[in-house]
């Protein structure tokens, strides 16, 4: 496989403990399906439902995917300000150099922002309980009656 930028051969590198195929002149990198959700596990642990949607929607590309030639396209990664490129036969994802790292530190970003945002709804749901003992009730109701 070549590289869609510079037409040079890609060669097998592992990044991070993870599997792909990197151009030696720009950086770029090819990534299958289950190596991206292996650079994003890196930092998201939680199930893959919870990242939210990968691809959204498609915009024609001028690269051409590394493993069958036809034109890739466009996307904004988990709907981020990144824009990365796949292939529409499921042949895998196109990251130019320094992508991969924003791939990982969005992904830490995301696992931080679910867990505070599951932290904020046990609060609210221990608050509620609070407010619905009979004690607060008959609180209510003496304050109301006045």
């Amino acid at each position: 496989m070549n590289c869609p930028d510079c037409n040079v051969a890609l060669v097998p590198k592992n990044s991070k403990n993870i599997p792909m195929q990197v151009c030696p002149k720009c950086q770029g990198m090819w990534l299958d399906a289950t190596e991206l959700e292996k650079l994003e596990d890196k930092a998201f642990y939680d199930d893959d439902d919870l990242k939210g949607t990968l691809v959204f929607k498609l915009i024609p590309s001028d690269r051409a995917c590394p493993q069958c030639g036809n034109k890739m396209k466009k996307f904004n990664y988990r709907f981020y300000d990144l824009e990365l490129e796949t292939c529409e036969q499921n042949h895998g994802y196109w990251l130019d150099k320094g992508e991969e790292t924003r791939v990982v530190e969005l992904m830490k970003d995301e696992e931080k922002s679910l867990h505070n945002k599951l932290n904020a709804e046990q609060r609210w749901a221990n608050a509620l309980q609070h407010f619905r003992t009979p004690g607060f009730l008959d609180k209510v109701k003496f304050l109301l009656e006045k």
